[in-house]
């Protein structure tokens, strides 16, 4: 997986936070997108959490799989915090309280939005149940095995010809991290209302730019 990629796909990216406040109210004129918006800087964050020992798999594997990581800066949406510009360390890849919405806010006043998943074993709010072939199959789809549609903004096309070996290594990775306890928000269905935070991605170019 080159880097350039990834560094793109990060670059992309331009996120503003929204506080939700679940009024359906607009403002005189009509509805403005941008009223309630406020520019961050979101933290692009490569450290990765140290695996514990496992008599599962092997130190290679787990040295390979932390590298894909951090190469692939999945803590730059699973670490709470970093979407707003304040990770927090105690929370890299335990998900975010903050979340994603995947439709555009020039369109769509209550949009749909993912919360970035709690990546590590905690067997209540973590990947603790998840089998090792249902991660594999997110990490290389961005599909689970009971959903035949990607996953809304998780960035999979970016890594989508990742060998089986090396999302193995990912998903043993993960299971070998210290459980970190931390329940994040239902994700939000479009149209829906919401009163957690969340942030919009998206480039927008002016018609008259064109």
């Amino acid at each position: 997986m080159a880097i350039a990629k990834q560094m793109a796909l990060l670059g992309f990216l331009a996120l503003s936070l929204v506080a939700c406040s679940g009024s359906t109210s607009r403002p005189v004129g009509g509805y403005n997108p941008l009223e309630e918006f406020e520019q961050l800087n979101p933290a692009s964050i490569f450290a990765t959490p140290e695996p514990q020992p496992s008599p599962t798999y092997s130190v290679e594997q787990l040295a390979r799989g932390r590298y894909l990581v951090g190469l692939l800066g999945c803590g730059s949406c699973h670490t709470d915090g970093a979407l707003v510009g304040a990770p927090n360390p105690d929370r890299l890849l335990a998900g975010s309280s903050t979340g994603i919405a995947y439709t555009s806010p020039f369109v769509d006043e209550n949009p749909g939005v993912v919360y970035p998943a709690n990546l590590t074993p905690d067997m209540e709010t973590g990947l603790g149940l998840w089998t090792m072939e249902r991660l594999v199959t997110m990490i290389r789809v961005g599909t689970t095995e009971h959903s035949a549609s990607s996953l809304p903004v998780m960035p999979w096309p970016a890594y989508a010809a990742i060998t089986y070996d090396d999302a193995l290594s990912i998903a043993a990775y993960l299971k070998s991290l210290t459980p970190v306890s931390h329940q994040i928000p239902n994700n939000v269905q479009e149209g829906q209302q919401t009163d957690q935070e969340y942030v919009h991605f998206g480039v927008y170019q002016r018609l008259s730019d064109r």
